[in-house]
């Protein structure tokens, strides 16, 4: 996935966490996230009980494969309406990527990227094959 598609999944991520998306995604898209059924009309806003929860969470995560080269970690809390996080990567051209970010319901999404290192550029000369006149 190209580094474009992941900050975009992330900026979304940590947008949908913040609650800025909610609407139909928490409740599947139900009516009944819109109000339900008649007791809104029947006078039933007396008996209406919040059981919002306040969101909290925190994760991190890490991979180092030497391998295949695939070095990242990232790390996120959410407390409330308020999202922060940051992640990491080293790029092909050897240099790392460090991304901070955060997401508010009076900021919206902001993120700062900045880059670690000198790019690395590697020159193959190309194969020289000799004709021999023949295939």
């Amino acid at each position: 996935m190209c580094s474009v598609q992941v900050a975009l999944a992330l900026a979304i991520f940590a947008c949908v966490n913040a609650g800025y998306l909610e609407h139909g995604l928490q409740s599947g898209g139900t009516i009944e996230h819109y109000g339900g059924g008649l007791e809104g009309y029947a006078g039933g806003h007396e008996d209406h009980k919040d059981y919002y929860a306040h969101p909290k969470y925190q994760f991190n995560y890490a991979v180092h494969d030497p391998h295949t080269g695939d070095v990242k970690q990232q790390y996120e809390e959410r407390d409330g309406d308020s999202v922060k996080g940051s992640y990491s990567l080293k790029e092909a051209d050897g240099t790392t990527r460090i991304v901070n970010y955060k997401a508010d319901k009076h900021n919206g999404f902001e993120a700062t990227v900045s880059k670690i290192g000198e790019p690395k550029i590697e020159y193959q000369e190309a194969a020289h094959h000799e004709y021999s006149g023949h295939y």
